[in-house]
């Protein structure tokens, strides 16, 4: 366990915006993990917890009170069958992507669509993780926690975590904090069923279609590279949460009333919002749609030291020398403006660290 004071917290973010921790205590094991959050809690001080920084705003005043930084390792097989699949422990620390890799190499399939997403394994759950048609929640058996309430360690079955589209039961709470994930994949040579129209169209293979786990990552991470979702320092489109904004889900007549305003707006025989079924009858639709045909082109607010990335509207970019206070004042200004344009009112996926929209 590491301790520091009076630590830029801007670094360990990929938005790479905020001020300073009043304490950094950087903490490399589960015991370390606990220990640290226990004594945090046990004085009855400000905690926030440090994952990857790839979902998370820091203020830019910073945070007064302790930051845990989660460096915990380990990626550990528990068993292997073609009946069982393979059931593996990782450690909330464990750098997501290498995770992937990881599976991808071992033939463990239910994550390759999910490559090149920023962040540690342990966030995961909290946001059920998703892209390209896959989620964390379908290969997720357990999820070990610190309930920070009643003081003990609190293992939630995957039924038990509440997932539904981006979100869990964790998300909006600080009562759990993730130890480690036990996932459960099927053993193949090949991926889950493509369920993903433009990763089936790169792969030239049609929806439902089953390919290489090795070409369906390799196939993602060129998706996510051309819209500027692949980690790279020398490219400010990825100084960024990625996508900024979640898919709205709408019932059946909020999508109808989305229909008719889009039409009022761009012409009835203009361009439609995109819809898919969503269980529950329920209908989810594009933000980044959204965001484009209410006027938030690609590159909006350029040359300011915040942008909409030049590949893709829904990430809220740093071009260098950005405060976190203009990163929240462009997010809502597009908020707002999608629920002018269109009467739906967009949620940010990353967390806004003291703030809100």
């Amino acid at each position: 366990m590491r301790e520091q004071s009076d630590v830029a917290l801007a670094p360990f973010t990929t938005m790479r915006v905020g001020g300073a921790a009043a304490r950094l205590v950087t903490v490399e094991s589960t015991d370390e993990l606990v220990d640290a959050v226990r004594e945090v809690d046990d004085a009855g001080e400000p905690l926030l917890l440090l994952s990857g920084g790839s979902n998370l705003v820091i203020p830019d005043e910073g945070f007064p009170g302790t930051v845990v930084r989660v460096a915990t390792r380990g990626l550990a097989p528990l068993s292997a069958d073609y009946c069982g699949g393979a059931m593996v422990r990782v450690a909330a620390g464990e750098p997501w992507d290498d995770v992937v890799a990881r599976a991808v190499g071992e033939g463990w399939a239910g994550i390759e669509a999910l490559s090149g997403i920023p962040g540690l394994a342990g966030a995961t759950p909290v946001q059920n993780v998703g892209a390209y048609g896959q989620e964390v929640a379908q290969t997720i058996a357990q999820v070990r926690t610190w309930d920070r309430q009643e003081q003990r360690v609190h293992t939630f079955a995957g039924p038990d975590c509440h997932f539904r589209y981006r979100h869990s039961r964790f998300k909006g709470s600080d009562r759990w904090v993730v130890l480690d994930v036990l996932f459960q994949f099927e053993l193949a040579d090949l991926s889950t069923p493509i369920a993903y129209p433009d990763l089936a169209k790169g792969l030239a293979v049609e929806l439902g279609a089953r390919v290489s786990l090795a070409e369906t990552r390799g196939a993602v991470l060129a998706q996510r590279a051309r819209r500027g979702m692949v980690l790279d320092a020398e490219d400010h489109d990825t100084w960024s949460c990625g996508s900024f904004f979640t898919n709205p889900v709408l019932t059946a007549d909020e999508f109808e009333d989305l229909a008719e305003l889009a039409a009022q707006r761009l012409g009835y025989d203009g361009p439609t919002p995109p819809r898919w079924p969503v269980p529950g009858r329920l209908v989810k639709t594009s933000a980044a749609w959204l965001i484009d045909h209410a006027g938030f082109v690609k590159g909006y607010g350029l040359p300011g030291p915040v942008a909409l990335s030049t590949k893709h509207t829904l990430a809220v970019t740093n071009r260098g020398g950005a405060t976190a206070a203009q990163v929240v004042a462009l997010a809502r200004e597009i908020r707002d403006g999608v629920q002018d344009a269109f009467g739906i009112r967009l949620v940010n996926e990353p967390s806004l660290v003291g703030d809100s929209l």
